[in-house]
């Protein structure tokens, strides 16, 4: 069970244990099990309520199976990270869904310090503000735009399917057969691993942009197309998007 889990379950304690220390206490509701059957029924009632939370809760927390998030349902940031976060379970794609995690993590903190520098060097309605934001934006769409793809094809990968025929090697299936499904499941490793290769280097290219904005005392907004980093980025958005027509 990871962190998350165990801070939801205390946070689902504390809740409950709150709400009874408030309902019985006798500085606050006060309720109790001698003044009255509606009084009786309504303590009850509220311990029975509270057991049945804990226990639904704790069994939603603890032994429920996490239900995978369609791909084409995904919108925000926390929805990347909780669709991406349900394939930690595959083993052997295990460091690179840590990976993914981490690089959508580090996009929304580049991004939100680049929109802050831009904010202090430039007036909003300046066009120099506009060009670099946008350019920000489409980094960020394209890192996104790999993951999207990254969660199509774990959503098809047969891992219990993967780990028989490694286990099984060539013994059970003919060596052509063989050779075939593995060169099929590599073509699904490769391509995570390339569309994570290529967000790794996007998050490069942000920083050298922050970089190169912080080194520029000023400059014009027709400048801002020479700038190596901007020339680099415009090359990585062209030929991704070209890869993927």
């Amino acid at each position: 069970m990871n962190t998350i889990k165990y801070i939801k379950l205390l946070g689902l304690i504390s809740g409950i244990v709150a709400v009874n220390v408030l309902a019985f206490s006798p500085g606050f509701i006060g309720l109790n099990f001698g003044e009255g059957a509606f009084t009786t029924a309504l303590s009850v009632t509220l311990l029975f309520g509270s057991a049945m939370a804990l226990l639904y809760g704790s069994y939603t927390l603890l032994f429920r199976q996490p239900v995978v998030l369609p791909v084409k349902h995904i919108e925000t940031h926390e929805d990347y990270v909780e669709a991406l976060s349900f394939y930690r379970r595959i083993k052997v794609l295990e460091e690179d869904i840590t990976l993914g995690l981490s690089q959508l993590s580090r996009m929304k903190k580049k991004k939100e310090t680049l929109l802050n520098v831009l904010h202090q060097r430039f007036d909003p309605g300046e066009l120099s503000y506009k060009k670099f934001a946008s350019v920000t934006l489409e980094v960020e769409k394209l890192l996104y735009l790999n993951i999207r793809s990254v969660l199509n094809r774990l959503n098809v990968f047969d891992e219990a399917d993967y780990a028989n025929m490694m286990k099984s090697k060539s013994e059970s299936i003919p060596q052509r057969l063989f050779q075939e499904k593995t060169k099929v499941y590599n073509d699904y490793l490769s391509y995570v691993k390339n569309a994570l290769h290529t967000n790794e280097e996007i998050l490069l290219k942000l920083d050298q942009l922050l970089l190169e904005i912080s080194r520029l005392d000023s400059f014009e907004a027709g400048d801002i197309e020479q700038l190596p980093c901007m020339q680099e980025i415009d090359q990585l958005i062209k030929h991704t998007k070209l890869y993927r027509q």
